[in-house]
């Protein structure tokens, strides 16, 4: 079973607004509203491709029961623990750029971390996963994904990946996870790097930095440069992304991890694993949802 932990789920409400212009009103030509939050997409990906996969985390008042409502709708089972305050209502703007005004989110205490905590120990089996994502609310200490995992480090043969930023991400090397996924910006603001790096020796270089903390696998995904991954076995790989035109960046991050994890689970090879991890991040990035495996499939296709 793949479990995917989100400590900070979301509606989001899209919206295309042609040229937008600061200090006056605008009207939307287009807008949707879906559930998001990273781990509930790497769910919903995953189950998408096929995978089994159940989505925890915390929500909260009426956005908090429309994020389940809509779980239920999509088929997609969760176990997420209601706790107070409100869920956070993220706003994506597509104009000529893009824009995110992202919410702050529920109030989520140690006692709700403890019942998370229980609930995965009374769920995990050997050969699980456990994939932590995303942001947590305003106020939470940094180590809580750290303080997860150790919790649950006694549990034989789980496999853990974190999919997160800053010492959120830092502080769970020390456990060694089998994956992490940050992005170029969020490396570069790790290690203090220009963000208009295009080295892929370079980028390589500091991603096995973050082995050397205690990583075993790193995938840094580069947008439309591709994605590099370093692996435990000492091997440094390089996948182009595909072309197309942008059309919603969110998610892409996501689709990533999900697709790394279900084509490794299939094949055990890390390199057809990134190759199809970046073909989904790039037909997330080509049309306005999640991408359906027909698409990631003929994308990787144009990608060989």
């Amino acid at each position: 079973m793949l479990y995917t932990v989100t400590f900070n789920p979301s509606l989001d409400y899209y919206v295309k607004v042609p040229n937008l212009k600061a200090g006056a009103i605008n009207r939307t030509s287009q807008e949707r509203l879906a559930i998001g939050g990273k781990g509930i997409n790497v769910s919903l990906e995953l189950m998408e491709l096929g995978n089994e996969t159940e989505a925890l985390g915390f929500v909260a008042g009426f956005t908090g029961r429309e994020i389940k409502a809509e779980a239920d709708k999509l088929g997609l089972k969760h176990d997420l623990i209601e706790v107070d305050g409100r869920s956070r209502i993220n706003v994506k703007v597509k104009s000529n750029t893009e824009t995110d005004i992202n919410g702050t989110g529920a109030i989520i205490t140690q006692k709700h971390v403890d019942l998370l905590t229980d609930k995965l120990r009374a769920k995990l089996k050997e050969g699980d996963w456990v994939i932590i994502s995303g942001s947590v609310p305003a106020g939470m200490d940094d180590g809580v994904y750290a303080d997860l995992i150790d919790s649950l480090r006694d549990v034989k043969g789980i496999n853990f990946a974190v999919d997160s930023s800053g010492n959120l991400l830092l502080k769970t090397l020390k456990y060694k996870p089998f994956l992490i996924k940050p992005n170029i910006f969020e490396l570069c603001e790790l290690f203090n790097l220009p963000t208009t790096i295009v080295d892929i020796k370079q980028i390589a270089a500091h991603a096995r930095k973050l082995q050397e903390k205690g990583a075993k696998n790193v995938i840094v995904s580069m947008g439309s440069m591709g994605a590099i991954m370093v692996t435990e076995t000492d091997q440094a790989m390089y996948v182009r992304a595909a072309s197309g035109q942008l059309v919603n960046s969110v998610g892409a991050g996501d689709c990533m991890v999900a697709g790394f994890i279900h084509e490794y689970l299939k094949t055990g090879n890390c390199f057809k694993a990134l190759n199809f991890a970046t073909a989904a991040g790039s037909a997330c990035a080509f049309t306005e949802t999640l991408p359906t495996r027909e698409q990631i499939v003929y994308l990787e296709s144009l990608m060989l």
